[in-house]
This record gives structure tokens, sequence and C-alpha cells, in this order.
């Protein structure tokens, strides 16, 4: 029989926007002496941008090229870069976004998933872009989640915005306001509730997850007198998870049920709109919050900040959240073997 490895498993990492704090915290994330005990990365990205990150930083870059996934087990070190496109470093001006970056970009991203499609890597981690810049030459692109999304073909997918004292789901994501309320339909919140149960269940090891479901107007329309919603949208959706056997609360008023949840009532709470999840996760966990997509044939964890460009350039950025995203997703890698 062939030896079995027994290496960390093999996290692919975005380079990110070049011109932003992704090379920055990626080499600083990779030099982190708690990470190699847990995974080791294959950075796709362009190794002009990481040198250049690398001399701001004053270390000395730490990865190995490789030409495919595959040489990473027959090779020592636990960081690896797989030169997506050449980039000269040069050109690429800290904090000043550039749309002949955008395609390649993308390409990073298309290259992640499609090894993690094929088990060439155990997860994908994505260091921060910006929608806007690469809307610039691909108007269509809304963002990380749905460009995933639409590359595995995947239907159901979700957002899961998560930290140690606080996890929060979405409804709707990436839509102007008054679009996303009226994309907030029973059939939608129901397979958010279920998306969640299977990331909590299977990603997070949670047996039998707490669920709680955020109203949509104040104090959950308090019986009506503030809206309908709460009854005819969303607590159908309730009833249906719990005659499914969910541990599933609410609708609760928004202003008290993620204060709850970050006590330790709840295990997850699903928000309708994406402000009203994301500030009170950010207000806990603004610098080791994750973003994970929930629903894909493979597992993805991001960083849950921007490109941060008023900082690139100054070698201050902190790569916690970056960590993070690695340690969870090498601890979904892990329990992996165990899902249904």
């Amino acid at each position: 029989m062939p030896e079995r490895n027994t290496k960390p498993p093999l996290v692919a990492v975005t380079l990110g926007d070049p011109a932003g704090v992704g090379p920055e915290i990626i080499l600083k994330a990779s030099t982190s002496p708690r990470l190699s005990r847990h995974c080791r990365i294959l950075i796709i990205g362009d190794r002009g941008v990481l040198e250049k990150a690398a001399r701001l930083i004053g270390i000395e870059a730490p990865f190995v090229s490789i030409p495919l996934p595959d040489e990473a087990d027959s090779l020592e070190g636990s960081v690896f870069i797989y030169e997506s496109s050449r980039l000269p470093g040069s050109q690429v001006k800290w904090g000043r976004p550039d749309p002949r970056w955008g395609a390649a970009t993308l390409e990073y991203i298309r290259r992640g998933a499609q090894w993690a499609l094929e088990g060439k890597v155990q997860a994908l981690v994505t260091a921060p872009i910006s929608k806007e810049v690469i809307r610039r030459t691909n108007p269509a692109f809304t963002g990380h989640t749905e460009f995933l999304a639409q590359l595995s073909h995947t239907r159901r997918f979700g957002m899961m915005l998560a930290g140690k004292r606080l996890r929060v789901s979405l409804v709707t994501v990436h839509q102007p306001l008054r679009k996303a309320i009226r994309q907030i339909k029973t059939k939608r919140i129901l397979e958010t509730i279920e998306l969640t149960q299977e990331t909590l269940t299977r990603g997070f090891g949670i047996k039998e997850p707490r669920l709680a479901v955020a109203g949509l107007n104040p104090h959950a329309g308090e019986g009506g007198a503030f809206g309908s919603e709460e009854s005819d949208l969303i607590q159908p959706a309730i009833q249906s998870a719990l005659e499914r056997g969910f541990r599933v609360s609410g609708p609760h008023p928004p202003d008290t049920v993620f204060y709850r949840a970050a006590r330790g009532e709840y295990d997850a709470v699903v928000a309708l709109y994406h402000d009203q999840g994301l500030i009170p996760l950010k207000l806990l966990h603004f610098e080791d919050g994750v973003n994970l997509t929930m629903g894909l044939p493979f597992i993805r964890t991001s960083v849950d900040h921007g490109t941060a460009y008023d900082i690139a350039g100054r070698g201050t950025a902190n790569p916690d959240s970056l960590l993070a995203a690695l340690h969870l997703a090498a601890d979904f890698v892990r329990r992996k073997p165990t899902w249904p």
C-alpha cells in the first residue's frame, strides 16, 4: 500500500488585489510559527508583487515556486507559490487601484476554485479584492461568493461571517437595500436556515446547533404594528425548519438577538440583509472575523475586510483575519471525513 500522506492539508491562498494589503498579510501569515502545524499554503499570485511586499516588511520571501499543487507533497516546506501571471512588481503601486490588475485577480480565483474542485488543494482561502476595480473590465462581477458559485455551478449557496463570539449567516448579500428587502422570501429564508445548519454541523462540528432568525422590522414587527413580514414571510420558514427537527427560533427583535448570540445563547444568527448581520459582527470581530461560503462543493474561507488601500504599502496591515481564515479552513478539512 502507498504510504499515507500525513502532512498538513494544502490550502490555496489567492493574492487578492495586488495593490492592496493582500500580499502583505499573506506574507505575515505565512511566517506565523503556529500556521505550519495546521496547514501548508499554496499562494496563487505573482512572485514579483510578493517579493516587493517582502522587501516592504523586511523579511525574506519564504515560498518555493511550483508548477502544480502535486509538487508540494514531494518538497519540504509549508509555503509555496504558483505564479499565475507575471505582473511587474515595479508597476504595481501600493494603494492605487488599477483596472489592469483586474484580469489577474480573477485568474487567481479561477485557478484556486478549479484546483479545489479537482481536489488538488483541500481548501481555498481568498485575500481581499476590489469589486469596483474588477467591474471596470467585468461589469457582471458582484463578489467572491457569487463568482465561486458560478464557477462551481452551485445553485444553493450563502454567506456566513464567523468569529469566536458571533456567527452570522445572510439571507440576502450584495444588493441595494430596497432590492434586498424585495428578495426576502420564505423559500430563501428556509434555504439559509438549512445552509447554516449544515455549516455548523459539518464544518464547526456542532451536533445540534441553536439558530436564531432575526426579524426585519423594529421589535420584529411588534405583532404587526410595524410590518407584516415577520408573520407572512419569516415565521413560515421557521415553522418548516422546526418540523424538520431544527433547533431554530424567531423572528427575534434585531436590536437584541445579536447581543444574546454573542453571550452564547445561540450558535448563529440568520440575518436578513447584509448590514443587519455585518454591523454587529464587525463590531465584535473587526480584526479576526472570517467570511465563509456555505453550500459550495469545496471549503472556502476569506478575510472579513477589504483591500485597505489607505494603509497598503505602510507595512502595518494586520494579518489576524487571514490567519483566522486559514485556521478555520484547516479545521474544516480535518472534520470533512466525518461529514455525512
